[in-house]
């Protein structure tokens, strides 16, 4: 049987972030161009040279992006939108970055004048943590190939002797992860206009020397329409026809093939690859109904999550495959049936590797794989099922004894945990009033003016907070005084936002070093990496907790902190908390225990933390749900389970408090028309959410659904180093007023601001308090 090993993607950022550091030092101008094109060009060679050591046959190209592959795509077919500095020819790295972060006002190199630009909208990658930037089509949109950008990077792997699958993004997932402009046409109807840039990027890659190319189309795991079915059939029809000598393999990922299996198998290609860790029931099926002509890719070692493959288990699913194998023709054998044994998914949804990772307990340790180690995992996987058991049976002990020990990690099980679960009671998951009761008390109560401003709870963690943290780490300095020193900070916070007239205050959240680490490290159930990055958007990565236990928390994790800010003010602090369904779907998840179990585990921690809150004087608690909708599976048949215990989940965090205590929560990148029953279930007394970038639209389910609680839809996007002015704000909130009764209406920004500096927070915010002011003023006058 001819097995091999292939790779669909592996991360970008670098061992050591190399990536993220050369764009953070970029875009403060510490960086040039070619400085950075030259660590992306050796971080790129790097990659394909550790997989090559590594025994993977088939090195994915074109994995690597400056920003975001799906803007990438956006760039090299020219759908650039109106007013970004280009109208033909290479796509330049400062519209390539103003596309991504927006366009401040100013004279380019050529003299002239370019106006303010926004960033597009960003958005989740499907059902994961990663963001992409998503297309903006006109409806008369002209494409046209700018730089064969795949072509580039398929020549790098050449010229430093390596022959590349290239990678690139199917033009339907493409098209339907966009939008057009005026909404005229549905972003499918121009893929006729995108098919022969497709075939020029197929051809060049064909003439260069290429004979496979990978297609991503992550759609196929999705509900696809019979049109949506059909743009398949055209797009592959057209690549055959147009270039035949060219390999195709479909990479179908995030989910099984399910019905849209039938038209997969129509498609005039070489191969196909299967996500067979969300989809191994599908396994039997594919052996049986693709051909024995077509290339088959097992997406069997999961491309994300860490934890270590129970190789054993996967020869044992495979072993319909030998079975399978054992009747090919002699024939069929010798024009060489191919199996290709794969990630679920590309790796850049997990870190690059644990060699780093010395600190973790030894026990959880081996029960990890990151990137590179399941490179090494799918080359044992191929070793067995190819028959040569005997080479690898060592390392096949070694993972058998590291599940083992997995298994028997303390504060895996606790059985008070599990008994608390077992006593939850159904008037657990409800608040004491309806929402209209508890509105009249806690206007009485909490007094605030028509248009309440706040903001979504943290402020910029500057050098001087890093370093700090960094030094108490070292033990450079001691607890009292890096005490101390978050004290100040959190003491200038609190004055500051007093000062310019913010009506419901936060305590900036200096002590957190993210929103989920944070509160996974005062739990129990969770351990930690000190290098286990992964890529968030652009460069901006993310270090998720490894929940491997059973949770529960020991003491109060926020009280303290909210009650010194508290101490400062007159005004409401808010607590600030993050959901347990956030909490969970930003951590590596333990694969023993269902989620809905987990989440469960959480919920009740997360109560507890708010009942102390209120104990302790806190009258607006906060509980971020921002991952809530990214949860969400890629099926609409199974949204229903998924929503019922993610919904109680939240519902069993917060509804131990009284009828005046207001629960806010937020949410991100949120298409909420589709969920808006289970947000109004959620029931929480405001919530805010991410809609600047896509100017009001995101209200539009809320309203046509005359959502019921109080809403603040954010006015200032602050994943784009831009400073709104006073009437861009006024502008998005007269948009919501369109939408939304001015009493539901609160003023915020779309998201924290962690990430933002001082210089661009401080005259932010002034315009938005003062753009609430204004619309305070002439709903007054109006009334009159």
């Amino acid at each position: 049987m001819t097995i091999q090993t292939a790779n669909l993607g592996f991360p970008r950022i670098g061992r050591n972030r190399e990536w993220k550091f050369a764009l953070d030092g970029f875009f403060a101008g510490t960086l040039t161009q070619p400085d950075i094109i030259a660590i992306a060009r050796d971080l790129q060679i790097h990659n394909w040279k550790l997989q090559a050591e590594k025994g993977i046959d088939i090195i994915p190209s074109n994995d690597f992006s400056f920003y975001d592959h799906v803007l990438d795509v956006s760039a090299m077919v020219g759908a650039i939108p109106e007013g970004y500095g280009w109208s033909e020819g290479p796509i330049f790295l400062d519209t390539y970055f103003a596309l991504a972060r927006g366009m401040r006002a100013h004279k380019s190199q050529d003299g002239t004048i370019r106006a303010y630009k926004p960033a597009l909208e960003m958005s989740k990658w499907f059902d994961t943590n990663y963001h992409y930037i998503v297309p903006e089509f006109a409806s008369d949109q002209i494409f046209s190939l700018t730089e064969n950008k795949p072509l580039k990077a398929f020549k790098l792997a050449q010229v430093n002797g390596l022959h590349t699958r290239p990678v690139v993004l199917g033009p339907v997932t493409f098209l339907k992860l966009g939008k057009v402009r005026d909404g005229a046409i549905a972003p499918l109807d121009l893929l006729d206009k995108l098919l022969p840039v497709y075939v020029q990027i197929l051809s060049e890659l064909s003439l260069a020397g290429a004979d496979w190319v990978q297609i991503d189309e992550p759609c196929l795991s999705q509900d696809l329409s019979e049109f949506e079915q059909q743009c398949f059939l055209r797009a592959y029809g057209a690549f055959n026809e147009a270039v035949p000598a060219l390999s195709i393999i479909v990479a179908n990922y995030f989910g099984p093939f399910g019905d849209n299996l039938k038209t997969a198998l129509s498609l005039p290609v070489a191969g196909l690859h299967a996500d067979c860790v969300r989809g191994d029931f599908e396994l039997d099926t594919l052996l049986q109904e693709v051909p024995d002509s077509l290339t088959l890719s097992l997406g069997v070692i999961d491309g994300r999550n860490i934890w270590r493959a129970d190789l054993d288990r996967l020869d044992a699913l495979l072993e319909p495959l030998r079975k399978r194998e054992q009747l090919l023709s002699p024939l069929t054998k010798r024009t060489g049936h191919n199996i290709q044994l794969a990630p679920s998914c590309s790796l850049i949804h997990v870190p690059v590797d644990i060699a780093s990772e010395d600190e973790l307990e030894p026990g959880l340790r081996m029960g990890l794989a990151f990137a590179t180690q399941k490179l090494e995992e799918l080359s044992n996987l191929a070793q067995v099922v190819g028959g040569k058991r005997s080479e690898v049976e060592p390392k096949l002990r070694a993972s058998l004894q590291a599940l083992m020990a997995r298994r028997n990690l303390p504060g895996c099980y606790d059985r008070s945990v599990r008994g608390r679960q077992n006593r939850i009671s159904s008037d657990m998951y409800w608040r004491k009033s309806r929402y209209p009761e508890r509105r009249r008390v806690q206007q009485i109560k909490l007094g605030l003016p028509l248009f309440p401003t706040t903001t979504i709870g943290s402020f910029p963690q500057t050098a001087e907070i890093r370093k700090a943290r960094s030094d108490r780490k070292k033990g450079l300095i001691d607890d009292a005084s890096y005490k101390k020193f978050l004290r100040e900070e959190t003491k200038r916070a609190i004055f500051w936002q007093d000062s310019i007239g913010l009506d419901v205050l936060v305590h900036g959240e200096f002590e957190r070093n993210d929103m989920v680490q944070y509160f996974a490290e005062k739990l129990n159930g969770f351990a930690f990496t000190k290098k286990g990055w992964v890529q968030s958007y652009g460069s901006r990565c993310v270090r998720p907790p490894i929940l491997y236990g059973d949770v529960s928390r020991s003491a109060p994790m926020t009280v303290d902190w909210w009650r010194y800010a508290q101490s400062l003010t007159q005004k409401p602090v808010k607590g600030m908390l993050t959901g347990p369904v956030t909490i969970l779907n930003w951590s590596f998840v333990r694969d023993d225990l269902p989620r809905a179990d987990v989440c469960s585990q959480i919920a009740l921690a997360i109560r507890d933390e708010v009942e102390d809150l209120e104990t302790a004087g806190a009258r607006i608690i906060q509980i971020d749900e921002a991952a809530l909708r990214e949860g969400l599976p890629l099926r609409k048949e199974d949204w229903r389970s998924y929503l019922a215990w993610a919904i109680e989940a939240f519902r069993l965090a917060s509804s131990g408090v009284d009828d005046t205590t207001q629960i806010h929560t937020h949410m991100c990148y949120s298409e909420f028309n589709d969920i808006i029953e289970e947000i109004i279930a959620m029931d929480a007394d405001v919530i805010s959410i991410e809609s600047s970038r896509s100017k009001m639209e995101l209200m539009d389910g809320f309203s046509n659904r005359k959502y019921p609680n109080e809403i603040g839809p954010g006015v200032y996007d602050i994943h784009s180093p831009l400073i709104p002015s006073k009437e861009e704000i006024e502008k998005l909130l007269s948009l919501a007023l369109e939408r939304l009764d001015g009493h539901q209406l609160w003023v915020n920004p779309d998201c924290g601001l962690k990430t933002r500096n001082w210089h661009e927070v401080r005259p932010a915010l002034v315009n938005m308090v003062e753009a609430a002011i204004r619309l305070r003023s002439q709903t007054a006058v109006a009334a009159q």
